[in-house]
């Protein structure tokens, strides 16, 4: 029987298949002002009632579904870092330097997400393969995609933190969430975005989280790829 996160991706990938038949366009990122970013995306009707019918129902299957999500985030620096240059930012910092050691946290998530899975006895998620449309064509897309991927990080973690049994894993949890809040924080600045919009996140569930994520997983056959 396939794991929680297997399906997810299993549908995933069958419903980007279906669109993709229809001539549909599965996902764009529009830009206007310059920083100001609106995410386009389709409605996955079958991955809302998978997701529906499927809760978190143990430590393992939060931990996975974490996994899924810093695999993500992981390959699109690892893909993306170095494709650009972006010079300093506005505190004469180098955003360049910043994006690697943002890229090397992401894969510092993944190898420790994955110890602690395969510890507990589980499965770990492997990497998919994914495609980030033109992230990877263009600097102003690049960070508003990398904007969109933390903050969307961060409302997952508080959004399945609630399901954790564990109180040791709930402690390391909110130590990879307080520091994806940071990245989070640092790409709404590139962007001319207020690095700490409210007082509180918005937790998201999982259905939440895939209507912004899912269009970047083209499938869940790629082989996981080390950590850097």
């Amino acid at each position: 029987m396939k794991l929680f996160h297997e399906r997810l991706l299993d549908e995933i990938a069958a419903e980007r298949r279906r669109l993709s038949r229809r001539g549909v366009l599965t996902g764009s990122l529009k830009l206007a002002g310059g920083a100001a970013l609106a995410m386009s995306l389709p409605t996955f009707p079958s991955i809302r009632n998978l997701v529906a019918a499927q809760e978190l129902m143990s430590d393992l299957d939060v931990l996975n579904y974490a996994l899924t999500l810093e695999h993500l985030e992981y390959a699109f620096y690892r893909d993306g870092v170095g494709l650009f240059t972006f010079g300093n930012d506005t505190r004469g910092q180098s955003i360049d330097a910043n994006l690697a050691a943002v890229r090397d946290h992401e894969g510092a998530h993944v190898e420790t997400l994955t110890t602690v899975i395969t510890d507990l006895g589980g499965e770990p998620a492997a990497e998919a393969t994914y495609d980030f449309g033109g992230a990877y064509g263009d600097p102003t897309a690049f960070l508003a995609t990398a904007q969109a991927l933390e903050n969307t990080g961060v409302s997952a973690y508080d959004g399945a933190g609630q399901f954790l049994e564990n109180a040791e894993l709930l402690t390391a949890a909110g130590s990879i969430v307080a520091v994806e809040a940071r990245h989070a924080s640092y790409l709404n600045l590139l962007n001319g975005v207020l690095p700490f919009p409210d007082a509180f996140e918005t937790p998201l569930s999982p259905e939440e989280v895939l209507e912004i994520a899912g269009p970047f997983i083209v499938s869940g056959d790629a082989a996981a790829t080390p950590a850097a």
